[in-house]
């Protein structure tokens, strides 16, 4: 049984509250407040009230100023609130001092983040990552807000029962992690197995990243046919989704749907998250969406760098999306090229179906850089290698000759062939013909 306590459905009324500091917009650092309503909407949770202020630093205690909380306190009581969220990350003692003068439930940004993961997991392993990042954040909580009674170690009517409470609470907290590490471990075995087999077999992995609501999903969808459950609201997504998809030069690839970024993601939620992200780590290519018609773009774009950063996967190979462009006039769909021609950034809707022929032109550019195609002639007894060959989806033409053996059009990855030992036999039965050539790289392949 969970320890995290059971969460309300939704429906709550809230109190928000979005305090400006000076100079963190400059810097970067400051909390966007339209994020924010619409985290609050994903969490459930109904805006009564929005309590603004201007500080220069956070007050210790309380956060925001004495007055201020005072304003808040008589929000709640004017709207009969159930619960006050803060679009900040708060310390355990100013929560705690917060909700002992509001006489209400406070939340800061990261338990909002944190229970909006908890209502959209779906997977086993993924509620299990959500409630090891709770545990976790509820530890640290815990033995701050416990402080206290260690230090009086007892004491006239603490002897005992106060200190004793807190171990065991500390000591099922600890179990449960332990435990489900322990489970998430298991997890991440199958995960590697899986991975492994993609490896040995070549497959390129697409790993689709960006900033929450960006629209991956939705684009997920439009590449692959699938039916990722996809909603304009934040973190829709959580569980990732792999398919195959098959591009006319590159032959299969394996199209991973990822957990969306957002501004000052809780460390808890990218520790725990970090086997789903090994989808991500792992990809032969990052197709980066970004939301072009959003105000906060740079930003958004410069926090998934961030985060792209913290688990190591910054130095992958980036494709650019533009998706969205139905909500800005003028804007047609297009490929931006680098410097030596290659794909940098695509233009689509993926919602309305435009442009995403030139997303898969520019997939395949990118990826059949090393496609072999040519022409392969089998013995009769080589059924084995035959197989292998269909199970890769290798074979475009069959032809079997007057003496039984088989003559094979097949197009396959150039590490596939090395690993099936096959380069210098394709290379040789095709010696005498055209000279080599590939679609995407002249190079790379030998065309019979």
């Amino acid at each position: 049984m969970s320890l995290v306590s059971e969460r309300h459905e939704g429906g709550e009324r809230a109190v928000l509250v979005h305090v400006d500091f000076m100079g963190h917009r400059e810097a970067g650092i400051r909390e966007d407040l339209e994020e924010f309503r619409l985290l609050v909407k994903s969490a459930g949770a109904d805006e009564m009230q929005l309590v603004r202020g201007r500080r220069t630093a956070p007050d210790p205690r309380l956060y925001i100023g004495e007055g201020k909380a005072e304003e808040i306190k008589a929000a709640v009581e004017d709207a009969e609130a159930d619960v006050v969220i803060f679009n900040h990350a708060l310390s355990p003692a100013q929560e705690r001092n917060l909700e002992r003068l509001i006489q209400r439930r406070v939340l800061d940004r990261t338990g909002l983040i944190l229970d909006i993961f908890a209502q959209r997991a779906r997977s086993h392993e993924g509620k299990l990552q959500v409630e090891l990042a709770q545990l976790r954040h509820l530890a640290s909580r815990l033995v701050r807000g416990w402080t206290h009674l260690e230090r009086q170690k007892g004491g006239i009517g603490l002897r005992g029962p106060g200190e004793s409470q807190l171990e065991m609470d500390r000591r099922l907290i600890g179990d449960r992690i332990t435990h489900i590490e322990k489970r998430l471990e298991k997890v991440r075995a199958t995960r590697e197995l899986g991975r492994r087999a993609r490896k040995r077999s070549e497959t390129p992995t697409v790993s689709l990243v960006g900033y929450t609501n960006a629209g991956k999903s939705t684009l997920f969808n439009a590449l692959t046919g699938g039916e990722v459950y996809a909603d304009d609201r934040l973190f829709a997504t959580l569980d990732p989704t792999l398919r195959r998809i098959r591009l006319s030069n590159t032959g299969n690839v394996i199209v991973a749907d990822t957990v969306g970024f957002v501004r000052h993601l809780p460390h808890e939620l990218v520790a725990a998250f970090r086997s789903t992200l090994e989808e991500t780590e792992q990809a032969s290519l990052l197709v980066h969406v970004i939301d072009v018609s959003s105000e906060e773009r740079a930003e958004q774009v410069a926090q998934v760098q961030e985060v792209l950063g913290e688990i190591d996967a910054e130095k992958i190979p980036q494709l650019e999306v533009y998706n969205k462009i139905d909500r800005i006039e003028g804007v047609i769909p297009k490929i931006d090229r680098g410097l030596e021609g290659r794909p940098v950034r695509v233009w689509i809707s993926a919602q309305q179906g435009i442009g995403l022929d030139l997303l898969r032109q520019a997939l395949d550019e990118l990826l059949a850089e090393d496609v072999v195609t040519g022409q392969l002639e089998l013995q009769p007894s080589e059924g084995a290698l035959r197989a292998r060959l269909h199970a890769e989806h290798a074979i475009r033409e069959e032809q079997v000759l007057e003496d039984g053996r088989l003559r094979l059009s097949v197009e396959l990855q150039r590490k596939v062939l090395d690993h099936l030992g096959l380069a210098a036999r394709l290379e040789e039965q095709n010696s005498d013909a055209h000279p080599n050539r590939t679609a995407g790289n002249p190079q790379a392949a030998m065309t019979a």
